[in-house]
Parts: C-alpha cells; sequence; structure tokens
C-alpha cells in the first residue's frame, strides 16, 4: 500500500512539473486594450490573412452574375469573363477548384459562411466600381458573397462585426511613425482603402509586406505583397494599431518573433508602383 501511495505522489509531482515546464514555454502576451472589440496577436491575424489567401472553393456556372440581382442591385462577379482584357480582369474558372475568397464590395464572410452562399448558388463576389462607391451600402448585394478590403482587415482582427474604412480609426491608434509598423498593424485611408501590415522586408524599413483584396496586380483576390513604404505613404494611407492587438513578452535584448515564414514570404508579389486599390 505504502509502495503504492509513493509511486502515486511520484506520478503527481511529475504531472505538476511538467505543467509549470509547459506554462514556461507558452509566451506570456502583454494584453490590448480590454474596452476594444477583440483581442488578438500578430500571428493569429497572419494566420487568418493566410486562410483567406489560401482557401479552396469550387464554383459553378450558377456561381456567375454580371446583371442585377434580385433586388435590382448591379452585381459584376470577379470570374474569367469579367474584362478579360483589362487591368482589374477577373479571375476564378467555373467547375475548377480555385484559391482565395473572392472580393465582393461591403462583403464580410469568413471561410465558412462564404462556402455555405457558395454552395446556395450566390455569385461569387462582387467587383468594386466608381458607382458603388457613389451609392456605398445600398449597392452592396445579399446575393454575392466574399470579403472587401475593410472586411478582410476586420476578419483578420478578429473584430466582431465590420469596421469600413471610416470606422476603423475610432478602434484604432495612429501611430507616431510609419517605421513603427509590427505585423497585425493597419494601413489606411479613410473611404478609400486599408490593408493589412505584415512585416519588413528589409532591415532599413524601406520596404513591407502587406496583405489586402482589392488592390492590384491581383485586385479581386487577397494576396501577400511586398511594396516600399514611401510610395504607399505618398498614397495618404495612415499607419495605425489596433487598441486589441496583444503581443508576445520579448526578453531584454531579443527580437519578435517573425510572423511570416520564408515559405510565405517567397510567394509575395512584388509591387513597385502600389495604387490606393478599389476604383
Amino acid at each position: 500500500m505504502m509502495r503504492a501511495l509513493s509511486v502515486l505522489m511520484l506520478l503527481l509531482a511529475g504531472c505538476e512539473s511538467m505543467s509549470k515546464m509547459k506554462q514556461a514555454a507558452e509566451p506570456q502576451l502583454i494584453p490590448g486594450d480590454p474596452t476594444a472589440p477583440s483581442q488578438v496577436t500578430p500571428g493569429e491575424a497572419m494566420k487568418i490573412a493566410q486562410a483567406f489567401t489560401d482557401h479552396p472553393w469550387r464554383p459553378f456556372a450558377r456561381n456567375i452574375l454580371h446583371g442585377k440581382d434580385k433586388a435590382g442591385v448591379l452585381v459584376n462577379t470577379p470570374d474569367v469573363t469579367h474584362e478579360p482584357g483589362q487591368d482589374r480582369k477577373g479571375w476564378w474558372v467555373p467547375g475548377e477548384v480555385n484559391t482565395g475568397i473572392p472580393y465582393k464590395w461591403g462583403g464580410y464572410d469568413d471561410p465558412a459562411s462564404f462556402d455555405l452562399a457558395i454552395a446556395n448558388g450566390n455569385a461569387g463576389g462582387d467587383v468594386s466600381s466608381p458607382e458603388k462607391r457613389r451609392a456605398d451600402n445600398a449597392a452592396v448585394s445579399a446575393q454575392a458573397a466574399g470579403v472587401d478590403c475593410s472586411g478582410f482587415v476586420s476578419r483578420c482582427l478578429k473584430l466582431p462585426t465590420a469596421h469600413d474604412t471610416s470606422q476603423l480609426p475610432a478602434v484604432c491608434a495612429e501611430l507616431p511613425s510609419a517605421q513603427d509598423l509590427q505585423p497585425g498593424d493597419v494601413l489606411n485611408i479613410p473611404h478609400r482603402h486599408v490593408v493589412l501590415c505584415a512585416g519588413w522586408f528589409d532591415p532599413q524599413h524601406t520596404w513591407i509586406y502587406y496583405y489586402e483584396t482589392g488592390g492590384g496586380p491581383d485586385y479581386w483576390k487577397p494576396g501577400l505583397k511586398q511594396a516600399p513604404l514611401d510610395a504607399l505613404l505618398a498614397l495618404g494611407y495612415k499607419p495605425m494599431r489596433y487598441k486589441g492587438m496583444a503581443y508576445e513578452q520579448v526578453p531584454s535584448g531579443k527580437q519578435p518573433k517573425e510572423v511570416l515564414t520564408r515559405a510565405v514570404k517567397a510567394k509575395a508579389t512584388v509591387v513597385t508602383n502600389p495604387t490606393v486599390g478599389e476604383p
């Protein structure tokens, strides 16, 4: 009996030791503003962005719409028949497995809700246009599925509701300098466009990695890109940090961990002359 008790005590001591080691190995987080709508880490934001970029889906002819939906809202899906000879041409092919959740004006789908909508026959995305920008919310189709630039960033920040480019500043703090940008921060132009910072391309902080949808060269799908910071700032982008961003505590003298792997960075599209994005 005593021997069994001794073995049990040793097992319990071992479990406690392993638990303490596990806790020590887990990163200590510095939480964001507790009043923010959500809490998210840079790594989580990048993981969500990449999930939108890599999402596989198979559309069919019924998911193509170039005309008015049931409510009279004009919809143009970014399939391969959309402006094939233009810069802002469509890309997805019916009957094939495509990669990336397409752009939709006013869209806020996540991968699960997008897949369900496509399975129900909704239009696969809806491109932006000057007319849609003028009509704003009235131009959002309930019969189309996808995500726009601010819906995409809102999802990456785990916001419970979509925050458009004019609403994001209310849940963010403008950075003193663009040189302070870190993964998970945003570059925003109210009423125009927003992108998600994914890290620095070079130690001199002259080029950055960023995720976006609705910007060139692949306008109507999400993707990782790299561009010169000065060119982005010249377009009017303001560097901001989400108030609910939580960071891993970094020991003094050490650099924060990279959030993008080499394999992911290698797939980034080089954009030497970035534009504001959506028309």
